[in-house]
Formats: C-alpha cells, sequence, structure tokens
C-alpha cells in the first residue's frame, strides 16, 4: 500500500497547491452559507430555453461531426463568428488569429508550458488573477508583481522592473495584465497607460498576456481598446472565455493571437486533450449565429449591475466608515480594503462562523502582501441575500475593528 505519493513527484508536481477560492467553494454545500467567494455567474443568465432548440438542432443536422473528434484549432464556424464579433468591436482578424481551448484556464497553463522556464520571470499586477499565478508557478515562473493605482499597472515601476531584473541577469519573458475590470481590484486601464505598456514591452522584446475574461460586462464608462488591438508588432495574447457571458459549464474559451504564436499553442493543446469538445462548440457557434449571444449579454449586463449597485449601496449603510473599496465599471467583483493593521484571513474565519463567505485578498498578491483586503463577488447572490450578507460581514468588521466578541 502507498501511504505517500511524494517521492514519485516531479518538481512542478509539488509546487501545485491547492486553489483557495476553489476550497471556499465548499462551503456552498452548505445552504445556510453565503458566500460571495467565487467568480460565479447567476444562474439566472444560463440561457436553457434557447440551448434546448439549438442541441437538439446539432445532433440533427451535425450529429456525426459533433459527435465525433474535431480539429485541435477549433470549430470552423465558431472561429469564424468569434472573429466577426471581435471585427465589430474594432479588430482586424481572421479566424486563423484564433484557437478555441478548454475554458481560458488551459490557455493560461498552455501559455506556461510553452514559455516558462524553471527561473523565468513574468510580471503581474499587485493583486492579480489566482488561477493565472498558479498557472505559471507549477512551471517554476518567479512572479514578480507591479503595484496598481487607479488606472492598474504602473508603467514606470514597471520598466524600472525589467531593468533591475535584467541587471541581475535574470529572464523576463512576458507582461500577464487584466485590463478591463481587473480581477480582483476591478480596475480598468486606459488607453494611455495600454499604449505605455506596450512600448515597454517593445523595447525590451517582451510578450504581453492579455486576460480578458470580463470585457464584456460593461454598465458604466467607455470601452477601451483591447490591447491586442493596440499591438502593431504582434507580441499580444488575448484570452477570452464564454464562462462569464454564457455558461461556465461548457468550459470554452479561445485566445486570440499572431498565427505565429498560434501554431505553438496548438502543438501544446494536441498534448493535452487533442481538441475542445466539438459538440459544445457547435452549439455555441449556432446560438451565436441565431444572434441571442449579444441578447443574453445584454441580461446579464442588466442583472450584474442591479447586483453590483445593491451591493455598493449596503457597503455604505452597514460597512465601518474605515472601510474603503473599488467601484468597477463592470465585471463580477469588487475589492475592499480595511486598516492595514487587520487581517481578511482572521476576519475569515470569523465570517465563516456567521455563515458568510469571501476571499481573502493576501491570496492574489505574489509578495504575500495585501494581508488587509478582500474580494467579494456580486454576480451570484440575489439582491436579499446580499443585504443579509453585508450585514453579516459588517458585523464581524465591526468586531475586529472595535475588539468586541
Amino acid at each position: 500500500m502507498i501511504n505517500s505519493v511524494n517521492k514519485f513527484l516531479s518538481a512542478s508536481g509539488k509546487s501545485m497547491q491547492r486553489s483557495a477560492i476553489r476550497e471556499i467553494l465548499k462551503l456552498l454545500q452548505n445552504p445556510d452559507m453565503i458566500s460571495f467567494a467565487g467568480g460565479l455567474p447567476a444562474a439566472e443568465t444560463f440561457p436553457v430555453d434557447d440551448l434546448k432548440e439549438i442541441v437538439l438542432d446539432v445532433l440533427e443536422k451535425e450529429g456525426a461531426s459533433a459527435l465525433q473528434y474535431g480539429t485541435t484549432e477549433g470549430d470552423p464556424l465558431l472561429r469564424k463568428m468569434l472573429a466577426e464579433k471581435h471585427n465589430r468591436e474594432g479588430l482586424n482578424i481572421n479566424p486563423e488569429n484564433i484557437i478555441i481551448t478548454t475554458g481560458s484556464q488551459q490557455a493560461l497553463d498552455i501559455i506556461g508550458k510553452i514559455f516558462l522556464d524553471p527561473g523565468d520571470y513574468v510580471l503581474c499586477g499587485l493583486p492579480s488573477y489566482l488561477g493565472g499565478l498558479n498557472a505559471f508557478s507549477v512551471y517554476g515562473a518567479r512572479l514578480k508583481g507591479i503595484s496598481l493605482d487607479e488606472n492598474g499597472m504602473k508603467p514606470d515601476e514597471l520598466e524600472e522592473t525589467i531593468i533591475n531584473l535584467r541587471e541581475l541577469g535574470k529572464t523576463v519573458k512576458f507582461i500577464y495584465i487584466i485590463p478591463d475590470f481587473q480581477n480582483p481590484a476591478g480596475i480598468t486601464v486606459p488607453e494611455q497607460s495600454r499604449i505605455r505598456i506596450i512600448e515597454i514591452a517593445e523595447k525590451y522584446d517582451l510578450l504581453i498576456v492579455e486576460d480578458s475574461p470580463y470585457r464584456d460586462i460593461r454598465f458604466t464608462g467607455v470601452p477601451q481598446r483591447m490591447i491586442y488591438q493596440l499591438d502593431q508588432s504582434g507580441r499580444v495574447l488575448t484570452l477570452c472565455t464564454f464562462s462569464k457571458i454564457f455558461a461556465p459549464g461548457f468550459r470554452v474559451g479561445w485566445i486570440i493571437g499572431n498565427p505565429i504564436i498560434l501554431d505553438r499553442i496548438v502543438m501544446a493543446k494536441q498534448t493535452a486533450d487533442l481538441c475542445t469538445s466539438p459538440f459544445v462548440q457547435k452549439i455555441i457557434a449556432h446560438y451565436m449565429e441565431k444572434g441571442l449571444l449579444e441578447k443574453n449579454i445584454k441580461k446579464t449586463i442588466a442583472l450584474y449591475s442591479e447586483r453590483r449597485n445593491q451591493m455598493i449601496k449596503c457597503f455604505r449603510k452597514y460597512f465601518p466608515k474605515e472601510v474603503t473599496w473599488t467601484e468597477p465599471e463592470g465585471g463580477l467583483f469588487l475589492f475592499v480594503t480595511l486598516p492595514a493593521t487587520v487581517s481578511t484571513d482572521n476576519i475569515l474565519e470569523k465570517a465563516i462562523k456567521k455563515k458568510v463567505a469571501f476571499v481573502a485578498g493576501s491570496t492574489f498578491f505574489c509578495n504575500d502582501s495585501g494581508r488587509n483586503t478582500m474580494r467579494i463577488n456580486f454576480s451570484f447572490s440575489d439582491l436579499e441575500v446580499i443585504e443579509e450578507g453585508i450585514k453579516r460581514l459588517a458585523m464581524v468588521i465591526d468586531e475586529e475593528l472595535t475588539g468586541k466578541q
């Protein structure tokens, strides 16, 4: 009987850690728990009735090909529909600029696999998306955080960090950035800063990985052009997903990029899953062809905007005055900051006892900072649940700040 697997593990296998967010999501099994932890879409946005008809249509008309292996690059119609979608937004791409992936998480993993050697550096935001950080770390990457301000990643600090690392003989491979409604901070990078970051990447010959899962979920403000659109040198890979705008259970995402780079991604994907589910891809393609995706996104925006506004209203009503938060123009998350002396890891333990959960902010900081912050999701819960959850959380925060029990 094997009592431990450790001696069999590779270096990357030993470095793997459970996702703190995935672990917290187990708490949802308790029906009394109010969870603001995961980035879960609202079930009300899932177009069940529309899909019933489309699934039957796909089986009747394309059953043989839908249930067969497909190409690694992805379903031709889906790639065509996605290219047209992005071209309406101002890009100038064709299907050869797109590869379908099994969720954007697979894209992050593949990017780590093909670009990172142990000891290479990835430059990311402080804070930044945990799933990206974990995907890169498992391939031996070293993560160097760049501070954020109200405009996102600070370009001057980014360039200074690159110079310092190179002087130390370190290899920097790419910049990882979430420019629209950043996870977890909710910040949107203005175009001037996007251009500056591109200029820095060109100057030091780096790639840019633009993670863009939330871009379509905008409530207010003016959309900024994608980093991919602003780039002129073919060094940007943009990651997108249907998980936040359609159905996470489908596990379908896509990468937009230079075909020269995408060719390597195809090779890596062939060793992972051969192809993303052709059946699911055809369902999505027909859904888009009928013009239903845009309709569903509008419904999602209206619902999430209402829930974000409700949560901010509850923050103002219940949170102690020492607490501050971001008010993003879109996305799924609010980022909350408490006084520097407070640990949200401690607050989380007490909050769970009161049956409310969030993600402690330190999870998103690659330098072990951010211990007085938390990420709170507003998309999953209805208005009444949001108010009750924030009341519970405010009570825990107030007890922590005042020393009351």
